[in-house]
């Protein structure tokens, strides 16, 4: 029997102000599979409607999303919750990497321990007593020129780190692409670009031309061509070939007209 998905973390939004960014928090959420809002005091009270517009469709962690009056009774049934901050504070916790938090969490999902992330509002961030409920900081590493950084991309970056231990390979293909071309394709491509090559004069000086052919078939090799590319790039070299065959006979015609 294959094992149950870890529950993933909650997110608790402490005294957010702007309806639009709940809205952004909630569309990053359901990006990254992460779909239970907590939210403390919101300021304009919930729900709001801008919230829905801004959500762009992911209307689900909004539709559930609880309201509480404190962040201790926000995450009173979770067992480990990391704040997110960018300002030292005089607390003696762990400081975390969004990467790294996100591994921390993913062990402690996957033993069945109820998770979360809490972040500060937009202008004050989370106070130090709400931080001393929680058992780690994460601080994202952003460039000290410029800190500033809205509600809905702290989520994002945290959201997507955690979607990485869950789903760390990249998305599979659109559709599936044709294989790769036979070596008999391949062999025929090389050997009509050198005879081309060899009649433009190309290969010159003549001991030089072992190394030059091996260092053609070397690159064109690389480019994994399919078989499709193959007849492609024949043509090409077609088209080129019966181009400065035109030029040659046009230089010739010009040259008898004037003698």
């Amino acid at each position: 029997m294959a094992e149950a998905s870890p529950i993933p973390p909650v997110i608790i939004l402490n005294a957010p102000q702007l309806a639009e960014n709940i809205g952004a928090v909630a569309r990053v959420m359901a990006n990254f599979g992460l779909s239970e809002l907590r939210l403390v005091n919101p300021r304009d009270g919930w729900p709001q409607e801008r919230a829905w517009a801004l959500a762009s469709g992911a209307e689900w962690p909004l539709n559930a999303a609880r309201v509480y009056d404190t962040v201790a009774e926000a995450i009173a049934d979770l067992n480990v919750v990391f704040a997110t901050t960018a300002r030292p504070r005089e607390l003696t916790l762990p400081i975390l990497t969004p990467r790294s938090a996100a591994g921390e969490l993913a062990q402690a999902c996957g033993r069945g321990e109820r998770c979360g992330l809490l972040f500060g509002g937009e202008r004050a961030g989370l106070e130090t007593a709400d931080i001393a409920l929680c058992q780690a900081v994460i601080t994202i590493p952003i460039d000290p020129k410029f800190r500033s950084l809205n509600l809905g991309q702290a989520v994002a970056i945290n959201a997507y780190e955690w979607r990485m231990t869950v789903a760390d390979a990249a998305p599979p293909a659109f559709r599936p692409g044709p294989g790769p071309a036979t070596g008999e394709a391949m062999l025929g491509l090389y050997e009509h670009l050198e005879r081309e090559l060899e009649a433009a004069g190309f290969f010159h000086p003549p001991e030089k031309t072992p190394n030059m052919i091996q260092n053609l078939r070397s690159a064109l090799g690389k480019a994994k061509f399919t078989d499709q590319e193959v007849r492609t790039f024949r043509g090409v070299i077609t088209a080129l070939s019966r181009g400065r065959g035109k030029v040659l006979e046009k230089i010739s015609r010009k040259t008898d007209t004037q003698e």
